[in-house]
């Protein structure tokens, strides 16, 4: 209790409803391929669709990056996506005679070019790649609009805001418009992409709302294809009362007109220079370390697409086991499975001998071919996007420490045929080696048929379930823990840690992750010399539920006249 030093009535509250908290385990993590996009930053992708919006469609180049992702989002609804692209990338400008440039991501665009760079021109594409070669900008203020040629697109000709005019200005109004010139977005040349009526010249212009219409900031914050890279410079000399574009609105003061003449009524400039550059290993790995922050990004499954041995053990080692609460997905190279048949067990042997033994990975034996509708093709896929996304879907429809194999939850979607079904002495000799078999069943569909990790000696980790269950079970125990910090090393704190895991442990028994646990945190094990160096410790003992693998039925037959009481068991 708390000293008072005056007579008083002291009233205390004390908060004795902390719990273990329930933790995200359905969370996927990719690297990959895109043909658009903000690069090496992180963005959260709900389904196809939205992939298809922020990313592009599929092309011949990135569609086993793109279906690696949207196979994962057929059976989950939470993707942490990272853009990779190769060095020689590069951003579309307007001024294709100056310095060519990568502008990756905001990040970029903000600590480099937010100030403007006469090199650029006055529009940059938001993200490198040719998809900005199909962009064209124009705009118009009260001086061209009438001449323009896309007047039609606006209600009416720009003026002058209410902002500004209220101070005695004028002339800052003017319209802006993305144009889709080549039909590499839509499909169709010259559709209109966005339309950004009534902005303002000037930089703290404000609509009736009172939101910024700073031209230059509406842009930056709302468009998905352009960035401001510099003010227009065809417009009115200035003078005391004709102001320059991007300063404020001040009394009486008149904003520069764009120049009005046969060839620049309508102000529009095509960007061109735009590159894509395939990302390389190296590339990949870079993206893929942005999730090494377990605190920033809560993630569980990583789908590593077609990704080579190399890159798939950074996942593992340098990621994986570093954050230990999340589970690398792998399948082995095309080359391995995808027309090489009778050699297929061999080359995936060969191939999962180049990885490295851990329980926080798992590898899948093959591709499947699955329709493109995009492009109206068929395409060899790899199947870790689908693996981890019935993990996901698994997660989902029961818990995490369940298996996600099998024929009630290991179901894969969207297949034509696989390159390669592994027969039962197939199958045998690759589980053998933590290869989980996925096999076409006729009339049964595709199943998953194996839930063991890539960790090569005898353990209870050497599954994915039960590898999974000590991952909730570490990371939510591990959270509630923190509230420990900087507390008494005493019975009362002990007990308090006892009284959060037990009943916590005890839902998980009940919803069959494990068959029994013992949580020990007492002076058996925080001694004095435990409590002298300021430290605190439980021990917690668990005995996971282990899944079927393996079922052995026997049939005896018996003669008519004996009752089976008297079998023998």
């Amino acid at each position: 209790m708390a000293f008072q030093l005056s007579p008083g009535v002291l009233v205390t509250e004390k908060d004795l409803t902390s719990v273990v908290p329930q933790v995200a385990t359905t969370a996927g993590a990719f690297a990959g391929d895109f043909q658009w996009g903000p690069v090496d930053q992180v963005v959260t992708v709900n389904s196809e669709n939205d992939l298809v919006t922020n990313y592009g469609k599929p092309n011949d180049t990135n569609f086993v990056s793109f279906f690696t992702a949207a196979n994962f989002l057929a059976y989950g609804n939470n993707l942490q996506l990272v853009r990779s692209v190769g060095a020689a990338a590069r951003n579309a400008r307007a001024n294709t005679s100056g310095t060519a440039v990568k502008i990756n991501n905001s990040d970029v665009y903000e600590s480099t070019y937010n100030t403007g760079t006469a090199s650029l021109g006055e529009w940059t594409a938001k993200y490198p790649g040719t998809l900005g070669n199909s962009l064209k900008v124009a705009i118009a203020d009260a001086n061209t609009y009438q001449a323009w040629a896309y007047n039609t697109s606006f209600t009416g000709a720009p003026s002058t805001s209410t902002s500004v005019a209220a101070i005695g200005g004028s002339n800052d109004e003017m319209h802006v418009i993305v144009i889709d010139e080549d039909g590499l977005w839509t499909g169709t040349a010259g559709s209109v992409l966005e339309r950004f009526a009534y902005v303002s010249k000037a930089s703290n212009g404000k609509r009736d709302d009172g939101t910024k219409s700073y031209y230059k900031d509406v842009i930056n914050q709302q468009s998905k294809y352009i960035w401001w890279t510099n003010h227009n410079a065809n417009i009115v000399a200035t003078s005391a009362t004709v102001a320059a574009w991007g300063t404020q609105a001040a009394s009486g003061v008149a904003y520069a007109n764009l120049l009005a003449n046969a060839t620049l009524y309508s102000t529009s400039v095509s960007l061109a220079g735009g590159v894509d550059a395939v990302p390389v290993a190296g590339n990949i790995q870079s993206a893929l370390s942005l999730f090494i922050n377990s605190e920033q990004y809560d993630v569980s499954l990583m789908p590593m697409g077609a990704e080579d041995a190399a890159t798939i053990n950074y996942a593992t080692q340098s990621i994986a086991e570093v954050r230990k609460d999340l589970v690398v997905f792998a399948s082995p190279t095309s080359a391995a499975v995808v027309n090489n048949s009778g050699q297929e067990q061999a080359q995936i042997r060969i191939f999962r001998d180049t990885l490295t033994s851990s329980s926080y990975a798992f590898l899948d034996s093959g591709w499947k071919y699955q329709y493109d509708r995009y492009n109206d093709t068929y395409r060899w896929v790899p199947l870790n996007g689908d693996s981890a996304g019935i993990t996901a879907r698994s997660d989902y429809s029961t818990d995490p420490w369940f298996s996600p194999a099998g024929f009630t939850r290991g179901q894969v979607k969207n297949v034509v045929k696989l390159s390669y079904s592994p027969t039962k002495t197939d199958r045998d000799y690759l589980y053998n080696v933590g290869v989980n078999p996925v096999v076409a069943m006729p009339g049964q569909g595709v199943v998953l048929f194996g839930d063991k990790t890539l960790l090569a000696k005898p353990s209870a980790f050497d599954r994915i379930n039960v590898r999974r269950l000590f991952i909730v079970l570490e990371k939510a125990i591990a959270t509630a823990a923190k509230y420990q910090l900087f507390e008494f090393n005493d019975g009362f704190t002990r007990a308090q840690f006892k009284n959060l895991v037990e009943p916590f442990l005890r839902d998980v028994k009940g919803r069959r992750g494990l068959t029994d646990y013992k949580v020990v945190c007492d002076d058996t094990n925080n001694t004095g010399e435990v409590i002298d160096r300021n430290e605190f410790v439980a021990d917690i003992y668990i005995k996971p539920a282990r899944s079927i693998n393996f079922i052995q039925l026997n049939f005896i037959a018996t003669r008519s006249g004996i009752a089976f009481e008297t079998v023998g068991a």
